[in-house]
């Protein structure tokens, strides 16, 4: 009998990260309240940086990112929010760094869920990735159930499904 498998992964689709920054910059340079404020953000590598006058502003930026990042299709759920920092010109920043694979003790949580669900299906870590294979279709797709209905700290998408 065949072997069926699939991979869950985690990554976050930087290109559509850059263009909801893109619409977000748009919507804060029409914005009556950001009006002459020095609010700016911009995409190093795979981190954030988000700068505003003060906290208050800060938290209105982080808000509207948010909202675009969602529009695109992008979970919020894969950022890690850095602490907020004085910065130069009496502004404030705050970097957040977008998760990309999946952290080691989070495999090993992901793969206690499914070892825990008595389905008859195998898991393994590979990197910053899981494969779980098994006899079964349907218990593959069970375990991506299981996975989607779990509370996790992080978004996983499911690929290479043969």
């Amino acid at each position: 009998m065949a072997e069926y498998s699939f991979d869950i992964i985690s990554k976050t689709d930087l290109q559509e990260v850059n263009n909801a920054i893109t619409q977000a910059e748009r919507e804060i340079a029409t914005r009556f309240d950001f009006k002459g404020s020095k609010s700016a953000m911009s995409l190093e590598k795979e981190e954030l940086v988000l700068v505003s006058d003060d906290d208050y502003k800060l938290k209105s930026l982080i808000d509207i990112l948010e909202s675009k990042l969602i529009k695109r299709g992008v979970s919020i759920k894969n950022m890690d929010f850095g602490k907020i920092e004085p910065a130069s010109g009496g502004t404030v920043r705050q970097r957040v760094r977008l998760k990309q694979g999946i952290e080691q003790d989070v495999s090993k949580k992901i793969n206690v869920l499914i070892r825990d669900s008595k389905l008859k299906v195998k898991s393994q870590i590979q990197g910053d990735q899981l494969r779980v294979t098994g006899k079964n279709k349907d218990d593959l797709q069970a375990v991506m159930k299981l996975l989607r209905e779990a509370n996790l700290p992080l978004d996983l998408q499911f690929t290479n499904y043969r």
